[in-house]
């Protein structure tokens, strides 16, 4: 995309740094409680089983019907967050998750949980249209690597907290209408804040004053915290004015732009690989490593917590960074080795816990590099539209792995949930090669010809 320094506000530098870090923490949270809410049902999964009498294919088949309708909404909200701006966008969908938890905690069968579900997806889908518009456009550009880092750390932590929030507290009040009420007074409180603070996430208001150069990196540098070599920078924004030129300036433009189907595909993988683990890893390793259930569903929050570790480091990886392919490909090899060897029946139970758990950390140094491949094989005119739909793969990944890995634990095949989480982060490693190559050869032809 586009130097955000020349959208970010003016100011003197410690202003900045703090209007920086209000944005940062503040997306930060919306995207941690968008990400708390992908949990809405999945915790409590057994307790719907033996109350309701459901297979884990129905289960699986709640998580598609979140996911198809925030997939499908995030590709529209796009083109919304486009016309509207970001932070409309937000309160709706705020509003979304505390109606949501509430028809949950109502629900008195399948249908209940499917319309919970439901309403839950149509809130989760313009987070990422909504979180990287204003962060793109309000962050400054040495500061913008980080603040990709604290969006993925605030995401795995809302993953961590749901699980441990809901499970805990069903066991200790009994009682699914309570569990759910204290759900929805999350989001009521969070929709709270955020309309406190509303002027920090006002990205039409860094597009309306008059941007002033601020101190540091030019705008070629690296986005992170450290200037990257030249070599990084130059290349990325050729390829981006090269990918502005292939877009022709329409609407749809983009959807031309095979950078952008090759990111979908990536998100697409990486995705259906975490359905495996957030859905379905606890029963998973309970029925294959015979550990106690209550051990096997803290293994989610232990994941996500590893992961979000992961991309505290990932941060500073991609500061020093000359290609982000390598880096991807390396990082989640390492998540895929550690499931492959969990996935093993010889393995002890305790240290297949460990080996889910620490690929989180694998998953995690990914992240910041993921967010920066996308930006940089992205136009610079479309950034609603562009992250709308490349992050709609994210939902059409969970949409379509949750059945399938549903499927395999009814046949008996808890291996399969592991192991098929690791083929899906091999096929994301391909497909991230894909868009470095694609990127690389748009970059060198725009150099060509600019010559």
């Amino acid at each position: 995309m586009s130097s955000i320094a020349s959208d970010t506000l003016p100011g003197r530098p410690a202003d900045e740094l703090r209007r920086d870090a209000r944005t940062i923490g503040l997306v930060g949270l919306v995207h941690g409680t968008s990400h708390f809410f992908h949990l809405l049902l999945p915790p409590l999964f057994p307790h719907f089983m033996r109350e309701f009498g459901l297979s884990y294919s129905q289960l699986g088949l709640l998580v598609t019907v979140f996911f198809v309708i925030s997939g499908i909404g995030q590709a529209l909200s796009g083109f919304l967050v486009d016309r509207i701006g970001a932070r409309p966008a937000l309160f709706g969908a705020l509003g979304c998750f505390v109606a949501a938890a509430l028809l949950a905690a109502s629900a008195d069968g399948y249908v209940g949980l499917m319309m919970a579900s439901a309403l839950a997806g149509l809130g989760n889908a313009p987070f990422h249209p909504v979180d990287f518009t204003i962060l793109n456009r309000r962050v400054s550009t040495p500061r913008l690597g980080h603040a990709y880092s604290v969006h993925g750390i605030s995401g795995n932590l809302g993953w961590a907290l749901s699980p441990i929030f809901s499970i805990e507290l069903f066991a200790l009040t009994g009682s699914l209408r309570l569990t759910y009420a204290a759900v929805a007074g999350v989001a009521l409180l969070v929709l709270a804040i955020v309309w406190w603070r509303r002027d920090d996430l006002d990205d039409r208001a860094a597009l309306r004053r008059s941007p002033v150069p601020t101190p540091g990196p030019s705008p070629a540098s690296s986005p992170a915290s450290s200037p990257a070599p030249a070599a990084v920078a130059s290349p990325a924004k050729a390829a981006s004015a090269a990918s502005a030129a292939t877009a022709g300036g329409s609407t749809f433009g983009f959807l031309r732009l095979p950078s952008v189907w090759l990111c979908f595909s990536f998100l697409f993988f990486t995705t259906s690989a975490l359905a495996a683990i957030q859905s379905f890893a606890s029963p998973a390793l309970q029925l294959l490593h015979d550990v106690p259930l209550r051990w096997a569903a803290w293994v989610v929050s232990a994941y996500m917590v590893c992961g979000a570790l992961g991309m505290v480091a990932g941060g500073f990886l991609l500061a020093r960074a000359e290609r982000l392919e390598p880096l991807i490909a390396r990082a989640l090899m390492l998540a895929a080795t550690f499931l492959l060897v969990a996935a093993t029946p010889w393995v002890p139970g305790w240290l297949a816990l460990a080996l889910v758990s620490l690929a989180g950390i694998g998953t995690g140094l990914a992240g910041p590099s993921r967010d920066m491949l996308i930006r940089r094989a992205a136009p610079p005119d479309a950034s609603g539209r562009v992250y709308g739909m490349v992050y709609s793969g994210l939902d059409l990944g969970f949409s379509v792995a949750a059945p399938i890995f549903g499927w395999l634990l009814d046949r008996g095949q808890p291996a399969g949930v592991l192991a098929g989480s690791a083929l899906a982060l091999g096929a994301a490693v391909l497909a991230s090669s894909l868009v470095g190559r694609h990127t690389a050869r748009t970059a060198a032809t725009a150099a060509v010809a600019s010559a």
